[in-house]
């Protein structure tokens, strides 16, 4: 520990609990940060003020003027930046004494074994089933534990999982939810004061892992409704027949049974630049992103209204999520249209 060290950390090295010894381990541990967005903001300036030696933030997006309301990392001048290296830039000035890298993509069956193989603790922050339940697997095939978190209206959720055999995200939730009840803030809203009640709850049990100190919620789903101020602890019983995986599955198949096809950001250009094809953007019109010059913004709520059965041209339908366009390509398909994409990240 340096002098500098010593000084920016003081006020948790004099912790009876912590400690030298407990700051060392902090030190020389590496975290990788899945999802900077409301949850992840807080879960990184929080490991970065601590002193977390190596930490990875791992996002596709960029920022948008929407997200300001609770991703507190970020400000006006970063709008249109990748969330990934807009919070390492934030970071990097914050504590350099903490080594921060920014991986610029998302994540997926092909590269999660090798992106978090690196790591000691994964940080769930995403937004989606897809990457949760790809994250539970890939840190059961690792031997990895994953801190989880969820938050949604005034309601959010914590739990450590893969921990000293402890239980995994499939002893709590088996299967993915039926789409109509997969909600997401995009949708059914988010007040802002609660991803940082949850984000730093998040930090403080991979803060717990890192160091040895304290009793993690491994075993425990811990609830927070901020509406009523009730918090509650469930238990969750570990089921040892959830580990036995053996490789990564197709989990956009999984969580979603639409008859639709998918499209990826990175192929868009190489597979519609030769076809005659519409884009749709179905967030709301604030939210607004032209995918390319000739984008529409048709949202969700409008969707149904619109007639496509004059032309055969492929329709491909996105979000900042991938939630609204899915359910938007479920209406159209349900209307007749065939040739329907959703753009996924």
């Amino acid at each position: 520990m340096t002098e500098e060290e010593n000084i920016r950390y003081n006020k948790q090295l004099i912790l009876p609990e912590w400690g030298m010894q407990a700051q060392e381990k902090v030190k020389s541990s590496r975290v990788l940060v899945i999802g900077a967005g409301g949850l992840g903001c807080p879960v990184l300036s929080y490991l970065a003020a601590a002193g977390v030696g190596q930490i990875a933030i791992m996002d596709f997006d960029v920022v948008e003027i929407g997200n300001l309301q609770r991703q507190v990392i970020y400000d006006m001048n970063d709008v249109g930046k990748n969330k990934a290296l807009a919070a390492s830039q934030k970071l990097k000035a914050f504590n350099p004494l903490v080594g921060i890298t920014a991986i610029e993509r998302a994540l997926n069956r092909t590269n999660a074994l090798e992106i978090i193989k690196e790591y000691d603790v994964v940080a769930d922050a995403s937004d989606n089933f897809e990457t949760r339940y790809l994250i539970n697997d890939a840190c059961i095939l690792l031997n990895k534990p994953f801190v989880f978190g969820s938050i949604l209206g005034f309601e959010g959720q914590v739990s450590t999982f893969n921990y000293q055999d402890g239980p995994t995200y499939r002893c709590l939730y088996p299967e993915p939810p039926a789409k109509e009840n997969a909600a997401n803030c995009n949708d059914a809203g988010i007040i802002g004061a609660l991803a940082g009640v949850i984000g730093c709850t998040q930090a403080n049990e991979i803060l717990k892992i890192l160091s040895g100190v304290g009793k993690t919620l491994s075993g425990k789903l811990w609830i927070v409704d901020l509406l009523s101020n009730k918090f509650s602890a469930l238990s969750v019983k570990a089921i040892p027949g959830n580990k036995n995986i053996t490789s990564l599955g197709d989990y956009t198949e999984v969580c979603n049974s639409e008859p639709i096809r998918f499209v990826s950001r990175k192929n868009f250009a190489e597979t519609f630049s030769k076809t005659p094809h519409l884009s749709i953007d179905v967030s709301d019109e604030h939210e607004f992103i032209p995918l390319e010059s000739e984008s529409r913004n048709i949202p969700l709520y409008a969707i149904e209204e619109q007639c496509f059965q004059d032309t055969d041209m492929p329709v491909v339908l996105y979000c900042r999520s991938g939630m609204r366009s899915r359910q938007a390509a479920l209406l159209l398909s349900q209307k007749g249209l065939k040739n329907i994409f959703c753009l996924t990240n």
